[in-house]
This record gives C-alpha cells, structure tokens and sequence, in this order.
C-alpha cells in the first residue's frame, strides 16, 4: 500500500550517443555524466549506461536499462550517429525516449538527433527532443516535464483503482470503460465486496476506533457530530485501509450516494494523506484522474464539482467533505459535522487553501478516453457551501469555459491538484496514444 505524500521519481537510463568517426565522438562519456547530474538534481533517479557507439552496444545497454526497470531513456548526442543505435535500443527498452542533442558546428549532433525523430515520429514511439548545453533553462524543464510524464505512464499502466459498491444512477459518465481504460491508460479495477467491507467495519475493535478518533479531535477546530458517528467512521476507515493493502490498490472510489453519504467521507480524508486517492460516487475514472495529479504533485488532490460561477469571474468547486485535512487554509477552520442533505456521518468541513492548481476530468470516449484539462488559481474563500469549496480564477472568461464544457460534453466531476502540471500532461497525452483525447480550452 503506497504510504505518503511524495512527488514520482522518474528512474531514467542516461547515456550518450555518437559515432567514433564524427568530430564531437570524444566528448560522449562525459556528456553522459553531465547529463546524468543534470537529472539527478533535478529529482531523477539515474541509472548510467556505457557510451553508445554501435549497433551490439546499444542492444545491450538496452537490454540492462530494461533489467533495471527504468521508466523512460535520454541520450545526449555528442556527434553524429547513425538512427538504427536509437532504434536498437529502443527494441531493447521501448520506453519513452529523451534526446538531448549538443551544440556543434562541425558535430553533426543536431543533425543525427533530427534524422532519429524522423524515424521515431511514423513509428509512433513516444519521444521528446531539445537543444543547447546541458545546463539549467527550458531545454532542461521540458525535458523533466517529459521524464515526469513517462514515469506517471508506466506507473498507472500497473496501477489498481477500488471499485466498492456500483456508480451512481444518473451519473452515467462515471462508469468505467474498462477494456478502454485498459487499454488507453492502463489502469484495472478491482472490484470490491461493499456488504463485506461493511461487516468488517463494524468489527473494528471498539478501542481502536475510539482512540483514532479522539486523536482526530485533536487535530480539528470543531466537531459537531456525536461519537458513535465518529467510530463507525473509523471502523470504514479501517476496513477500506485493509483492502487497499490486501488488493494493493493506488485509489478507489466507494457508491456512496445516498445511503453511505457522509460514512465514507472521513476514510477519503484520512486516506488522502497516506497517498490513496478516493473518489467520490462510485467515479473509478475520477479515482484515476485524481492519481494521476497525485503521482505528478506529491499532494493531496480534491473530488469536486463544477459549482456556481461568482460575480468576480471565479468559479466554485467541492463536494460534500472528504478532502485530506492538509488541504485546509486554516486547521483551526476544519469542522467534522454531519453530510449535507442526508445529516449523518462525519465530514472534514473547511474551505480550501490558495494556490496554483491544475484540474482534469476523465471520462469514456467512444473507443478509448477524453481528458479534459484546466489550469488555474485557486483563492482563498469562504464556507459557501457545506464541504471543501476550492474558489478558483481562471485566465478564461467564465462563460467561455461553460460554452467549452457543453461543446466538448465534459463531465461534472473534475479532479483538482495544486500545482501547474499541464506541461506533463500533455506529454502524458501523447504517450497514451490515440486511445485518449485531450481536449483544452481553445
């Protein structure tokens, strides 16, 4: 079971490309260093292979980055080189592949790099090149971008989402496609026993749940509902935590409207913070659209819906209370209360903190998947509405964002993460293939 909050660490195979003919060869081992630093401080996890030179060599550091279960390849080309060395390792270690060609009159290096993407580009393998000195700039944060990507690729291709109980009726879009989410973007659901989760919710020894609770207390402004509300909350804490751990889920999501309103919320909250994203309403594809902002932000992220626009040109985003407290712009704010509508349970009630966010919805599409994308500011605000409101200002006016959601028939749900990850996004776009359609604001 994932336990904390971290941003993904890309493991890259990091190696220099040249051939020895080419003036610029000579230089090679250590562009390979450079490069290798580079990444390293810039959160990467590095494993070096041996200069590539010709075709034998470039099987076998492909073979050992393999092995060595990277996530993506970056070679810095020093020289010239012939584009089947890219191709053969690439046979070997079909990862994403980062190209970082050098500067040089006389080295070719632009123009082998440029001869490789022309091969790469209508084979359709997922790549990413830039050009200039191995140095801090925007070569550099496009090429994390890119290695953040394919890292958050591979990881939710293996990735578990928790379904327990069914989605909601009514709420069609957040049904899961599953062959299509498979196949797209490589996550499976698992479905999960809800009558037994229950029952093994109620079994939760009666001190246990008592003293998380009372440790909860602690940790909050308010609370406003009886005990045996906030034990009965533990013991589903409890029990979805067991299964995260027997099923090694990365998320789930729980069909909680309207009988488990507000019995779920405070396992969503306190799941949150050891790095399980929960969704709201049965929406496995909102769970996967909140793991992926987790996996790329190291944060907690948000299950809301698009609410009520302000008169200032802000919009309103939340659900009913099952954001991680952390999220909160003043603990001393946080309530635990009753859910709204149904007036049990326990919620973490507060209004959300400021900051940079990105937000995406996740829906089926036709054969495969539609990822709407967003980015913003959210601001600080007040409690508008019973849950977690997250107050955000958009560069776009409002009523062009509504006419683009009708347009583009986007769904309600949207997962919001702190942090501008766009960038990475997109590249997590393109690596999925034709199987997701990205849709942005236009």
């Amino acid at each position: 079971m994932p336990i904390g909050n971290t941003p993904m660490r890309p493991r890259v195979g990091v190696s220099a490309v040249s051939s020895p003919l080419e003036v610029g060869a000579e230089r090679a081992p250590q562009a390979a260093r450079d490069l290798a630093s580079l990444l390293q401080g810039g959160g990467c996890e590095v494993v070096i292979g041996e200069p590539v030179t010709g075709a034998d060599g470039a099987a076998e550091v492909g073979r050992q980055w393999a092995t060595a279960g990277v996530d993506v390849v970056a070679l810095a080309a020093a020289s010239w080189f012939e584009d089947y060395l890219g191709l053969d390792l690439l046979e070997e270690c079909p990862r994403p592949l980062l190209l970082w060609a050098l500067p040089g009159m006389e080295t070719g290096a632009l123009c082998g790099t440029q001869q490789l993407t022309c091969f790469l580009r209508p084979l359709g393998h997922a790549y990413e090149a830039v050009y200039g000195a191995l140095a801090p700039g925007e070569s550099l944060d496009r090429a994390q971008g890119f290695l953040r990507a394919a890292a958050v690729q591979r990881r939710l291709r293996r990735a578990r989402i928790g379904l327990a109980g069914q989605r909601i009726g009514g709420m069609t879009h957040t049904s899961p496609a599953e062959l299509a989410l498979k196949a797209a973007l490589g996550p499976r659901v698992v479905p999960l026993d809800l009558p037994q989760l229950l029952t093994r919710a109620k079994a939760t020894p009666a001190e246990e749940a008592q003293e998380r609770w009372e440790a909860l207390r602690g940790q909050v402004g308010d609370c406003r509902v009886p005990e045996e509300e906030g034990w009965d909350s533990m013991g589903v804490y409890a029990a979805l935590r067991e299964a995260v751990g027997q099923e090694g889920l990365d998320a789930l999501t729980v069909g909680c409207y309207p009988h488990l309103m507000g019995r779920v919320c405070l396992a969503a909250s306190l799941l949150a913070d050891e790095g399980v994203p929960q969704a709201c309403e049965g929406d496995v594809n909102g769970a996967v659209g909140q793991l992926l902002l987790y996996l790329l932000t190291g944060q907690p992220t948000h299950h809301a819906d698009w609410l009520e626009p302000l008169e200032d040109g802000t919009v309103v985003f939340t659900h009913c209370g099952s954001g991680s407290l952390s999220l909160a712009e003043r603990p001393e704010d946080v309530v635990l209360g009753p859910v709204r509508l149904m007036d049990q349970g326990v919620c973490a009630l507060f209004p959300a903190r400021p900051g940079p966010i990105t937000l995406v919805s996740l829906i089926p599409y036709g054969a495969g998947y539609q990822c709407a994308l967003l980015e913003g500011e959210a601001l600080s605000t007040e409690m508008v509405f019973p849950g977690n409101p997250v107050r955000v200002r958009f560069d776009q006016p409002t009523e062009k964002l509504i006419d683009w959601i009708f347009a583009a028939g986007i769904g309600h749900h949207w997962a919001l993460g702190y942090g501008h990850v766009g960038r990475e996004i997109r590249y997590w776009a393109g690596m999925c293939g034709p199987g997701l359609r990205l849709v942005e604001v236009g």
